[in-house]
């Protein structure tokens, strides 16, 4: 059901004036993420018209963008994302540990998307990774899937890793599964602290090779006396990373997954008006708890777009990752492994007959919808349907 605001609203609206405003200062890359949203499932992407063979019902269903920026788009790739995710899921407890990096890190990492982004990945799973198969610890090697989001509920840029971990690990012989306790995973401090030493180490290494661009506010990091003067109280400072009780079973680590992993930095759901006063939509207040968390901001329709730009995400850039057991190159391996140490059964087979693509139900008898009509870019489709299906036709 199509909310009744929308991003794409918003970005019709006033995105026009936002690109004449901002004319020099927008990427091509935030000017097709604009247009995307603000052309998805209309006729400027093409559709078909689908006809009711038993009612002669018919409607128009236009093509949707695509784009994984779109808030329109992600439900469906999210589905299809989550029905190759359940076959991994092993009969453990699951941990949601988040990863967070300070200001003075973050002002850095907007103007070094793709490097900054890629390290924090990288530092973030080796922490993990490291402390897991330390004796101490857990002593064993773990799986992780990583999303990476970049905002706060009030859309300013907060970057930061979501992961979702097996209660457990393969031994280091690969003997064994080792599990964790019931409601304790690894120590946070310690993984803050091995966080901050590795990802400040190569974010040192990324400035000594040249690497790293500044702009406005920040040209004088260029230095490195200042980009170490700057990254001095950081270096003081503890890390905090963040870890969560386990979910309770597979199916609530699918739901949370199917919350987290395609999620845009705004849903429409949570969008309340737009008019004159600006956009008005809910958000979080995480410094409040209960009923007060829940607040309402009204932002002008530029701040809002502008706000929103922000997490554009670099191109072709990976913003789900598996590390671990999850590794892509040995996944299958290292899951039947680790089901047969869990005296686990192993995951159905997937049906190898390929089932035909299920057709929409006519709303209005259930009989089956049918294309009798598609359409390119840019062209209105014909009405009303050909005469043999257009007994009882409605429009749509």
């Amino acid at each position: 059901m199509r909310a009744s605001l929308e991003v794409a609203d918003i970005f019709r609206a006033a995105g026009p004036a936002y690109r004449t405003a901002h004319a020099g200062h927008l990427s091509l890359h935030q000017l097709r993420i604009m247009s995307a949203i603000e052309h998805c499932r209309t006729a400027a992407l093409g559709g078909h018209v689908e006809a009711c063979t038993d009612c002669g019902h018919w409607r128009i269903a236009y093509n949707s963008c695509r784009n994984r920026h779109c808030p329109r788009c992600q439900g469906a790739a999210a589905r299809s994302w989550l029905e190759a995710r359940e076959a991994d899921l092993l009969p453990v407890g699951y941990f949601h540990v988040v990863f967070t990096l300070p200001a003075e890190v973050a002002a850095i990492a907007f103007h070094n998307k793709a490097l900054v982004y890629d390290l924090l990945f990288k530092a973030a799973a080796d922490t993990m990774l490291t402390i897991a198969a330390d004796p101490k610890h857990l002593g064993a090697r773990i799986g992780i899937t990583a999303v990476l989001h970049t905002w706060g509920s009030a859309l300013t840029y907060h970057p930061h890793i979501h992961m979702i971990v097996p209660g457990g690990g393969i031994s280091r012989d690969g003997t064994r599964w080792i599990s964790a306790r019931p409601a304790f995973l690894l120590p946070v401090r310690v993984l803050g602290a091995l966080f901050r030493r590795l990802f400040l180490t190569r974010l040192r290494a990324l400035h000594d090779a040249g690497k790293l661009a500044f702009f406005g506010s920040l040209t004088h990091l260029a230095e490195r006396r200042a980009f170490l003067r700057h990254l001095s109280p950081v270096r003081k400072k503890r890390w905090v990373v963040y870890a969560k009780a386990p979910f309770a079973g597979p199916e609530a680590v699918l739901a949370y997954l199917a919350r987290y992993t395609h999620r845009v930095a705004i849903s429409n759901s949570r969008l309340l008006r737009f008019d004159k006063a600006g956009v008005t939509f809910r958000y979080k207040d995480y410094r409040k708890a209960g009923a007060g968390r829940q607040q309402v901001m009204t932002l002008a329709a530029d701040e809002f777009i502008r706000r929103f730009l922000l997490h554009a995400l670099p191109r072709g850039f990976h913003r789900i990752r598996h590390y671990g057991l999850l590794a892509s190159a040995h996944r299958k391996d290292h899951l039947e492994r680790a089901r047969r140490l869990l005296s686990a059964a192993p995951p159905p087979a997937a049906d190898s007959i390929d089932e035909p693509e299920a057709r929409p139900l006519c709303p209005c008898c259930g009989g089956t919808m049918v294309i009798i009509e598609v359409f390119e870019r840019r062209y209105q489709p014909r009405a009303p349907p050909p005469p043999s299906l257009s007994s009882g036709t409605q429009a749509p």
